[in-house]
């Protein structure tokens, strides 16, 4: 199988326009955030309540906080969904077993952003827009890059939590986060089996083991280059 080599949603609060997304607004998403407490809001995709995040930090308004990681969570889980939500409407998956996993991780990814989305209302903000993205190659490869792709996509949501842990003070917090990395690491796990990624590859982002015994965090920074190639210009 021909592996893709393409590696594939810090937070600017306040409603966001529909206009097309570029690498610029990203990154104005992206820059400013950093407290601790951020993932409170998790607790949602975990079984918790959205409503009252339990110890949470009150959010100051400012760009940066809380709300900022929440706001960048979110887009990440909208730009998978939405992935999702495209394989599944393309029909290019036909076996019924792959299509059955994709639909599974679609609503997972579903349950997570619309609880990030509840949050960020709780704020007393306005949720991000869904990011305008671009999938059309990947589609268009069918089956076999749709897999790899999504393998793919997926590394990358669990290095992007992980990415955030160490700024996380309180332990039910702390616990939420790593319980969604988690989930989206058993994605990867599966998606990589069926791509014949291997164990371990060598690559961040390639491989159910991708990093060996201890997996790398990822920056948003970097984050916004992996996901770069899937967004609208």
């Amino acid at each position: 199988m021909e592996k893709v080599e393409t590696e594939s949603r810090g937070a600017q609060q306040g409603p966001m326009s529909s206009d097309s997304w570029s690498r610029k607004r990203f990154m104005a998403m992206v820059g400013g955030t950093g407290a601790a407490g951020a993932f409170a809001t998790l607790l949602a995709a975990c079984g918790g309540s959205a409503e009252e995040p339990p110890d949470a930090e009150p959010t100051t308004g400012s760009a940066g906080g809380d709300l900022g990681i929440v706001q960048y969570a979110l887009t990440l889980e909208l730009l998978e969904e939405d992935f999702y939500d495209q394989i599944l409407e393309s029909g290019e998956v036909k076996d019924r077993k792959v299509r059955k996993l994709v639909e599974e991780v679609y609503g997972n990814e579903k349950e997570h952003a619309d609880a990030l989305r509840l949050t960020v209302e709780n704020l007393g903000a306005v949720p991000n827009e869904p990011p305008e993205t671009d999938f059309d190659a990947v589609l268009a490869g069918g089956e076999p890059t749709i897999i790899e792709t999504a393998a793919l996509v997926e590394n990358l949501g669990a290095a992007a939590y992980l990415g955030q842990a160490a700024r996380i003070e309180n332990p039910r917090i702390l616990e939420a986060a790593l319980s969604i990395h988690t989930v989206e690491a058993r994605h990867a796990a599966r998606f990589n089996e069926l791509a014949r990624n291997g164990f371990e590859s060598g690559k961040q982002l390639v491989g159910s083991i991708p990093d060996g015994p201890f997996s790398k965090p990822m920056d948003m920074e970097t984050v916004l280059k992996k996901v770069q190639p899937f967004l609208a210009s």
